[in-house]
């Protein structure tokens, strides 16, 4: 079944999974993880081997980033929907909640708030640093905001935004302030240690009241591993959920989970244990060389160019009228590489991310001439266009008139088999959906999952 399946280690898949380039701390994660599989988070009590784990987990974390009280999670969604919950409870407003957030913030924002009954209010970022605007964000505070949001670093363009300043303009207002260091929580101190300069961006930072740390990115701990910290242990309590109105076993939950396995738990101790701080280093000065390395060879191609200034290792690199991306994504495809590609938003183009890990290095150079080379095919076969007319019709379908065997026909018209196996060339998809109103977007992609599934 697996034989589609983009490699998971090695380095040539840059998006979905870390890789430390060293087999032997991915073996002892898997052990453990192994070693805990069947043992249920949902009752502490009952093993108390999950509390021990989990105080040293989060433990480490916190030392390492501001100190505060944790939670275990499955992933940076987990985190943030607990991050937002825990803001709603602990500060009732009188209309509908609302959480402030960049626009460049990770869609797990929008869908905690979705989940949970809040507003998002968006706010602009620099055109040109891609980060957030403090004066933007205060503006935007208003009675009925529960939360404010900063990046370090944001996903999209991994820069790290004005932490300080957000959390000061929260702060003033009496607004909990959250800092999503999902992707840069277990990468950013260990590259301010191999020499980068690294803005404080923790929970030192006065106004910060909870971060979330993602376990499986730069931790390279298999995949359900996160953690996210409040600075008040109160308000770590608001994120936890207990119901006794029935008459079975009482439930208490940390998490939104109630049964899972303590696998990933076990995976993330072991990997810790297996780097030490060490290995963290190594692994961080090996991820700042590989990405000074990138940007310097993404500049010197045709066509390309690094979109603002990364303080951490993920790297958007954006075409021109002479470069499609997306046609540049799929001649990597064809060469063994995934360079995942990103649609244009709020004036920010579209654009292909590349995560640098800890295994790109030996393989940077590689990378560097398989971009050229990819970009040269794309200058050569030119931008991926539509047919007439296609785009129109797509922003004025009846979705919900379309069943799933209609849709997948839909998407065979243009070149993509959602029913069959293998790697879909994805160039002429992407140009539709960038043209494409971000609802509307979202209609085709709620479609394309249904459809595939099917």
């Amino acid at each position: 079944m697996r034989q589609d399946d983009l490699p998971v280690r090695g380095g040539k898949v840059t998006a979905y999974v870390y890789d430390t380039g060293r087999p032997e701390v991915h073996e002892a994660a898997a052990r453990a993880y192994a070693e805990m599989l069947e043992v249920n988070c949902l009752d502490p009590t009952a093993f108390p081997s999950i509390v021990e784990m989990e105080r040293q987990v989060v433990g480490a974390v916190a030392a390492e980033l501001g100190g505060g009280h944790g939670i275990f999670t499955s992933g940076g969604t987990e985190s943030i929907m607990l991050a937002v919950k825990a803001a709603r409870d602990s500060r009732p407003v009188a209309g509908r909640p609302a959480l402030v957030a960049p626009v460049t913030a990770h869609p797990a924002f929008h869908k905690a708030a979705h989940y949970l009954g809040l507003d998002v209010v968006r706010t602009p970022v620099d055109p040109g640093t891609f980060r957030a605007d403090p004066a933007a964000v205060a503006a935007a505070i208003t009675r009925d905001t529960v939360l404010v949001v900063a990046s370090a670093p944001s996903y999209p363009q991994g820069v790290l935004d004005p932490v300080a300043e957000i959390a000061a303009a929260a702060a003033a207002r009496g607004v909990p302030c959250h800092v999503d260091a999902c992707v840069g929580g277990w990468l950013l101190p260990w590259l301010r240690e191999a020499g980068a300069e690294v803005p404080p961006f923790d929970l030192s930072v006065s106004g910060v009241t909870s971060l979330s740390c993602d376990l499986h990115k730069f931790g390279y701990a298999p995949k359900g591993a996160s953690v996210v910290l409040f600075r008040d242990p109160a308000m770590r309590r608001r994120a936890y959920y207990a119901s006794a109105a029935w008459p079975g076993y009482t439930v208490i939950n940390a998490t939104v989970q109630s049964s899972r396995s303590a696998g990933p738990l076990g995976g993330a101790w072991a990997t810790l244990q297996a780097l030490g701080r060490e290995g963290y280093l190594r692994l961080g000065r090996d991820t700042l060389a590989a990405a000074r390395l990138l940007r310097e060879g993404v500049a010197g191609i045709p066509g390309l160019r690094v979109l603002g200034d990364p303080v951490s290792s993920l790297v958007a690199i954006a075409g021109s009228d002479e470069v499609d991306v997306f046609v540049l994504s799929d001649e990597a495809r064809k060469r063994g590489w995934f360079l995942q590609p990103q649609l244009s938003y709020a004036g920010i183009p579209a654009n292909i991310h590349i995560t640098v890990t800890g295994a790109t290095l030996a393989g940077v150079d590689a990378m560097l001439k398989v971009i050229a080379e990819s970009a040269a095919a794309a200058r050569e076969r030119g931008p991926a266009t539509p047919p007439p007319g296609l785009v129109e019709l797509v922003a004025g379908l009846d979705l919900d008139a379309l069943d799933d065997a209609a849709f997948g026909e839909l998407a065979a018209s243009v070149g993509v088999n959602l029913t069959g196996g293998g790697q879909p060339e994805m160039a002429v998809v992407n140009a539709i959906l960038d043209a494409l109103d971000p609802e509307t977007r979202e209609s085709i992609l709620i479609r394309f999952l249904s459809t595939i599934y099917a």
